[in-house]
């Protein structure tokens, strides 16, 4: 068996322990989920506060309330049946995966859009979703109220939906 010691002193062990816990903050810091890589670039996803929730909303070009129309609670399931596949698909198409967050809850808050082709008329119709956990956008979709509605990412529309 093979046993080697070194001597050191307690202002070196506390000044490595140091060290060590300002890496892992700045590291921590610097890595929270500012910007996710989506189709031209960079997005912004902190949304801790109103004006960053409408920030990352009208980096897509969207125009909505100032005020949420809702903020609730939703669980996220820790098993996805078909319907919430294809709510999932829709989040990684534009670079996010809600199964990263099954089992947690996160908060949900809706806006109300006034800017959505073909709907620019119609207050109350089209809304926006934002899944938000920890402060960063984990997922959401625009969709609409109407029967027959869509569902959609956030990217704006290149057509006018309502044809």
């Amino acid at each position: 068996m093979f046993v080697y010691s070194v001597k050191s002193s307690k202002i070196k062990l506390y000044a490595l322990i140091l060290v060590v816990a300002a890496a892992a903050l700045a590291l921590l810091f610097l890595t929270r989920g500012e910007n996710v890589s989506a189709k031209g670039g960079a997005m912004r996803v902190s949304a801790s506060n109103a004006a960053e929730r409408l920030a990352f909303l009208s980096q897509y070009g969207w125009d909505i309330s100032q005020d949420p129309l809702e903020v609730s609670e939703v669980m996220i399931p820790t098993a996805f049946d078909g319907t919430y596949e294809k709510y999932n698909n829709v989040q990684k198409a534009q670079g996010m995966d809600l199964s990263d967050h099954a089992g947690e809850r996160v908060k949900r808050w809706t806006y109300e859009v006034n800017n959505f082709p073909g709907f620019e008329n119609k207050p109350g119709v089209v809304q926006a979703n934002l899944l938000i956990a920890d402060g960063v956008v984990v997922g959401g979709d625009i969709c609409s109220l109407e029967q027959g509605g869509f569902l959609q990412g956030f990217a704006f529309p290149e057509k006018n939906a309502a044809s």
